[in-house]
């Protein structure tokens, strides 16, 4: 099956090689992408047998969508563009009708979402939105158990990811608010979608709070940390994490007075039948301290997993028992979503499966995190209303 790719980008490259080696009859043939040379150069550095596998001789580079799509026949197009280019990406790919895999968050603002909502409405496009995690074990069984009544109807929720490459967010091309949409729309879009997923009831309202009190400071725009006289003494300095063996990704000072972003968010969700969820997100901590732990509670019991633990407990509330289940983490990244999110791309191309990631989900997760980023900016209560996005029968 022959892929297309828009914006050759690191996240689309891990999907990409997911795909090839569940089904290897795969294969990138075209590509378009404002660094197509830099990318044929790389592709040409690679090993033989990297070479070999991808057959990147073969690939065709185009310099826009439309090109693409009219210069090359196509089982699946992937979009892994920066993420203010995601709407219109996909805007111009749905009128091919081939499946789409469409990178998060499916929108950095309510024009292009709406843009987004009614080209695919006018569309053949079966679209793949990269939400990982609602179909890792950890979440699939949560889901299982909630749907079996085990603990009763869920009526509040608690939900925490501390993010320890936070890093990533101030000191990379993330740090770009104009490019990310801010952090809601960067994290907590996965987030708001399990949580909707575990759930299955519609949300209605959603008010928020951001912090920025670690990566600020008086440094100079642009600043990057080997030109920094502060380089091996910063614990944030890109030169230092290299020396420590840690993760290195970044160029930019951390302190500088473009950083962008803030470094820690919180939201309240209001759902219709009057219950409510609670999701805060932080961006300083560190190692040992992440976690991204669901808590769900219901009248019988309460559900809690941590992705980062890899195990589920169950405390039931009228019985001396708690149940724990050790979950064994799928094949690929992002604990075996990215793994589920290949076998679905593929079946979808087959035409075997219909889209288990629908684009709809993607465009009421993408709306909350506006909602919410719209609350932290005015101090107020937002209406989440689905029915702008044909959204409101969403989930039933």
């Amino acid at each position: 099956m022959r892929l297309g790719v828009i914006g050759y980008g690191t996240r689309i490259r891990n999907i990409v090689e997911e795909i090839v080696r569940i089904e290897p009859a795969c294969r990138v043939t075209a590509i378009a992408d404002i660094r197509n040379e830099a990318i044929r150069a790389e592709l040409a550095g690679t090993s033989i047998e990297e070479r070999q596998r991808t057959r990147s001789e073969d690939i065709v580079y185009f310099d826009t969508p439309e090109e693409m799509i009219g210069g090359t026949q196509l089982d699946g197009i992937l979009i892994g563009t920066r993420c203010s280019l995601h709407a219109d990406m996909a805007i111009r790919a749905l009128p091919s009708g081939i499946p789409l895999f469409l990178e998060k968050p499916v929108a950095t603002n309510e024009a292009d979402l709406l843009r987004l909502k009614d080209a695919f409405e006018r569309s053949r496009s079966e679209v793949v939105v990269s939400f990982p995690l609602r179909e890792t074990p950890h979440v699939r069984l949560a889901k299982e158990i909630v749907e079996s009544g085990r603990i009763g109807t869920i009526e509040h929720m608690q939900v925490a990811n501390n993010v320890p490459y936070g890093h990533v967010y101030f000191q990379y091309w993330y740090r770009d608010e104009r490019e990310t949409g801010g952090l809601f729309l960067q994290k907590a879009t996965h987030d708001f979608d399990c949580i909707n997923h575990l759930l299955g009831i519609r949300p209605t309202g959603i008010a928020a709070m951001t912090s920025k009190q670690i990566f600020k400071g008086d440094k100079p725009a642009g600043l990057r940390c080997e030109a920094c006289d502060e380089r091996l003494t910063c614990q944030d300095s890109v030169v230092l994490r290299r020396q420590k063996g840690d993760d290195p990704h970044g160029e930019y000072c951390a302190y500088a007075v473009d950083t962008g972003n803030e470094d820690s968010g919180s939201a309240l969700i209001r759902y219709e039948t009057g219950m409510h969820a609670s999701y805060s997100q932080n961006f300083f901590a560190r190692k040992k301290a992440a976690t991204r732990h669901y808590r769900l509670l219901g009248y019988k019991g309460t559900l809690e997993f941590d992705i980062y633990t890899n195990q589920i407990k169950v405390f039931m509330h009228h019985t001396h028992r708690v149940e724990t289940y050790d979950i064994e983490p799928g094949p690929g990244g992002h604990a075996g979503g990215d793994n589920a999110l290949a076998i679905n791309f593929i079946d979808v191309m087959q035409g075997n499966s219909k889209s288990i990631f629908p684009l709809h989900d993607g465009l009421l997760s993408a709306l909350m995190c506006l909602n919410a980023r719209r609350s932290a900016e005015n101090g107020q209560f937002q209406a989440i209303d689905g029915n702008a996005l044909g959204l409101a029968n969403v989930h039933g």
